[in-house]
This record gives structure tokens, sequence and C-alpha cells, in this order.
């Protein structure tokens, strides 16, 4: 089996400070890394990083090979991602003392996939395969309709919250995944809440508090395990990379999630984005496997 992921591929510009800014303030920062990242790639390399076979579909600009190759070390196919005209993704992170974080981000390549690059990347897909999108590239509908047409799952994740992409993705998805906040959006732009939108699975993550996995409209609560954060991005792609990878190799969704809550426990506590992200032996060292 194997895993598609549409996504996103950025630079991050990682920014330590001692506070995260408000409106109109500006603060000195203390520190400057550049790591790979973008919730795709993140999520690509969890769900490698987790055992599984996946297949990354996006655009980088000619200054992003560099973003491909690290991929590629990190065991991702990278057969289908493209070079585009325009520049490689990048974002902007602001991370405080405590670990959290602000984030801007430019889209550049990843919202210029070409349609036909995607139609021919899924055309070598198999009945059972996993299809993962998230709210930063292009054609994820067009994706997702194609996907299940050839009988594969589609997960989504519904980062950063789109409601017009959210609304668009739900008839084709098997799974969605999204945070405390994007839930909350998803509530005031639809009015709907994890049981009202006609899924048979929904897991919603709330950071340290845990998540909750609805099934058929039933919760189940998983708690967080309890560690000193230093840096929370990616945290939430770390999740979900490996909850999918989990599905791919046909562990229960409990089980998926359980193994995944660690991972993305083990992740905080680590500055960087894409180049930290947990081994399955990290995480089956905590779970004394």
């Amino acid at each position: 089996m194997a895993v598609w992921n549409l996504g996103s591929i950025n630079a991050d510009m990682v920014y330590a400070v001692p506070r995260l800014p408000v409106a109109g303030e500006t603060v000195a920062a203390t520190g400057l890394a550049r790591y790979l990242g973008g919730k795709g790639a993140n999520m690509s390399v969890a769900a490698a990083r987790a055992a599984a076979h996946v297949r990354h579909i996006g655009a980088v600009g000619a200054d992003g090979r560099w973003a491909v190759e690290r991929l590629l070390e990190y065991g991702v196919d990278t057969r289908h991602i493209d070079t585009v005209d325009a520049p490689t993704g990048h974002a902007i992170v602001a991370v405080d003392a405590h670990g959290e974080n602000q984030i801007i981000i430019l889209p550049g390549a990843n919202r210029a996939i070409p349609g036909d690059l995607i139609a021919r990347a899924l055309t070598e897909a198999s009945p059972g395969d996993i299809l993962l999108t998230q709210n930063e590239t292009n054609g994820q509908a067009e994706a997702a309709a194609l996907a299940r047409r050839m009988g594969l799952s589609v997960v989504h994740a519904a980062a950063p919250f789109d409601a017009d992409a959210v609304r668009a993705l739900l008839p084709l998805t098997d799974l969605l995944v999204l945070n405390a906040v994007e839930a909350g959006q998803l509530r005031a732009a639809s009015g709907q809440g994890p049981t009202d939108l006609g899924l048979r699975d929904v897991i919603v993550t709330r950071g340290a508090d845990g998540a909750t996995w609805w099934h058929d409209g039933t919760a189940t609560e998983f708690a967080a395990r309890k560690v000193t954060p230093v840096d929370t991005t990616g945290a939430g792609d770390t999740f979900t990379g490996y909850v999918v990878a989990g599905l791919d190799r046909g562990l229960p969704i409990a089980q998926a999630i359980a193994q995944a809550m660690i991972a993305a426990s083990i992740m905080v506590t680590r500055p960087g984005t894409a180049d930290v992200i947990p081994d399955l032996r990290d995480v089956q060292a905590v779970m004394g496997v």
C-alpha cells in the first residue's frame, strides 16, 4: 500500500524570540535557522518515518531542489514533485521561550502544482491506497474526486482553515483531521460540529489537552503525554502523518492515534520541523515495544 500526499513544500525560516509580537510591535530575534517545512512535507516525512511508503505530489521553484533532495533523504518518493516558474513556498516562523509560535506563509509554487502532474501521479495509485491533502496547495478537490473513483481512501487535514476548501472536500473525505481552533472555525463558518458533518471518522487535536476521535458520532478521548515543549511547530503535522501511516500499515485507527500522540509529544521537545520528526523506533521506545 502507499500514501499519496498532495502537499506543500516550504523553507521554514524559524526565528527564536523572547515573546510573540502583538500588532504593531517589533521584537528582536535571538536566533535564526532554516528547516524543511510546509504541512505537506512535514506529513510526508512523518508518514515515511512511521514506516509508510510515501509518494509526494507537489512543486517547488528553481530555488527549491534542496528541499526535494532532503525529502528523498528522509525516505519520501519525490518523482512527482515538479519544478515550476514560481518561488518555492516559505514560512516565517516565530517561536517564543515557551515553544508557542506564529507563522506567516508565502504559498509560491505550492499553489502552482500542474493539474496534469496530479492526474499522472494518481494513475499509478492502487485501490486501498490513501490520498492525503491539506489546504496549502491547489488541486485538492480534483485529486480527491479522482482518488475516490480509483478506490483510494481520502484523508483531509483542514489546515490552514479554509471554509470553501473544506466544503469542497467533505463529500470526498473519509477521515477529517483538524485542531481545536480549526474545529471552532468550521463551526463558525458552517454551524456544524464533528458529529454533524456526515463523516464516519473525525479527529480533533487539542495540543497538551489530548485529542478526540469521533467514529459514527461516538467520541473516544486520548490523553496527551506530559512533556516540556520547546517548539510546537509541526506537531499537528507529525500527528497526522503518523495516523495516516498507521492506517496504511493496517493498524486500527485507535492504535494509529495512540502512536501519533506519542510522536507529536516527542516532536515538541525538539526545535525545528520536518528535519526533527521522530522515527517509529523513537515512538516504540516510549511505548516500551
